[in-house]
């Protein structure tokens, strides 16, 4: 949707990218924490791979129901509370983990994770506006790349303080039978580092209303369901939306299964990896920045991506995870087989794919931009098929050898993004 700063504001951008740059680490920090959370929850409610995927499945679902509402919401209440509401929605979601913890009732995670993906998608959709609109226009692509590393950089971190403030007590319990008592033990341990979490993210929603956060003002919109219609028969868009969908998808596979999958391998420090995937996006990232358009183009630049994605894939469905390496990575030295640390590339392969689809989805919509932006956005939602997919392909069994080969699914969703850019972004019409 069109947005346009109500005033010129003479002071300096500093302080509202500032406060946008923060809900982006805090966005970035509250999704890729599911690394980590997915294999702790699997370990202590003793989850078979496909439950353990509706961990994931709760939390990316809620893009589906909640985006409209929530452009709807701030619509009414203007983007600067919009903001506070959404993040005072995650608040009421980290408050949720405590009862779900003590009474260690798994549909109350899911519940739990319903509402933080609700609270997201409000703020996301409140605070993606301000990256474009707050400041230069030329300099917009810089922002969004800058707020980017702030995402995934967030969820380098995450998955260390998760492991230092929950797990650090409970080492040589992996591959073990664990007691009630432990179980107990491991569940409480959830409780104060998420009303921590809670406790911050509220505070930061009152500060976001007395911060100076120009406000910005929604252009009227005429006939959005024709709009939608419209804008879908340009194939170009359409399928953008497909190859957003089986990114996110992929990206999420990588990002949030891979210490699911450890934990199966016996690897102690399980909770950990979202880092080192999340490590190699934050690269992924600079590069491009570096490269796209001096070096390469984005159309180049995501064919290699899918081409490195389909390789990886393979390697990490057949390689021996019996072979291991040592990894210094992010300050910790943690023996690894080989497959994870190819997993964990994947996020390297996956880094540029979402800033090249978007400005060629887009390209030539004219005043049709801002409603395939919406639906781009709803591209989201494979994140919580993705996983969904990968616990149905690894038949259930809890076992390593079934989980890799379930890495499969990723695949044919490389295969669609290579499509995309070989020729997908280039078609005109359906005909």
């Amino acid at each position: 949707m069109e947005a346009t700063v109500s005033k010129i504001n003479k002071q300096s951008n500093f302080i509202p990218m500032a406060i946008v740059a923060t809900l982006f680490f805090i966005l970035g920090f509250a999704t890729w924490l599911n690394g980590s959370l997915m294999p702790y929850l699997k370990q202590v409610l003793q989850l078979s791979p496909f439950q353990a995927s509706l961990i994931l499945f709760s939390f990316y679902i809620a893009v589906t129901f909640t985006a409209v509402p929530s452009a709807m919401i701030i619509r009414k209440v203007g983007y600067k509370n919009g903001m506070a509401l959404g993040m005072a929605t995650m608040m009421v979601a980290g408050l949720l983990f405590i009862p779900a913890a003590k009474t260690q009732v798994f549909a109350l995670f899911l519940f739990a994770q319903l509402v933080m993906g609700a609270g997201q998608t409000l703020l996301q959709t409140a605070v993606n506006p301000y990256v474009v609109r707050i400041g230069p226009e030329e300099s917009a692509a810089a922002r969004v790349s800058i707020m980017g590393i702030l995402n995934k950089g967030a969820g380098v971190i995450a998955p260390i303080v998760f492991t230092a403030l929950i797990l650090s007590d409970f080492t040589g319990l992996v591959g073990k039978d664990l007691s009630q008592a432990e179980i107990d033990s491991m569940a409480n341990s959830l409780i104060y580092p998420y009303l921590g979490l809670a406790l911050f993210i509220g505070a930061l929603a009152f500060a976001v209303t007395k911060m100076p956060l120009p406000e910005l003002v929604d252009d009227e919109e005429q006939g959005a369901k024709g709009q939608v219609k419209e804008a879908l028969s340009h194939p170009s868009l359409a399928l953008g939306v497909l190859a957003l969908f089986v990114y996110v998808a992929v990206e999420v596979i990588a990002g949030d299964t891979i210490g699911t999958f450890a934990l199966s391998l016996g690897v102690e420090k399980y909770s950990v990896m979202t880092s080192y995937t999340m490590a190699c996006m934050v690269l992924g990232y600079i590069l491009g920045i570096a490269l796209i358009p001096r070096v390469i183009s984005q159309q180049t630049a995501l064919s290699l991506s899918a081409i490195l994605g389909c390789v990886l894939t393979l390697a990490v469905v057949f390689s021996d995870t019996s072979s291991v390496v040592v990894a210094t990575a992010l300050g910790l030295e943690v023996q690894l087989p080989d497959t994870l640390l190819m997993i964990a590339v994947l996020g390297f392969a996956n880094a540029i794919v979402w800033p090249a689809v978007w400005p060629l989805a887009l390209s030539g919509l004219g005043k049709l931009t801002s409603v395939g932006s919406g639906l781009l956005v709803m591209g989201i939602a494979g994140g919580a098929f993705g996983p969904l997919f990968w616990g149905l392909a690894s038949g259930g069994v809890d076992s390593a050898e079934a989980q890799q080969g379930a890495y499969i699914v990723m695949l044919p969703c490389y295969l669609f993004i290579l499509f995309y850019a070989v020729k997908g972004h280039k078609m005109k019409s359906w005909k």
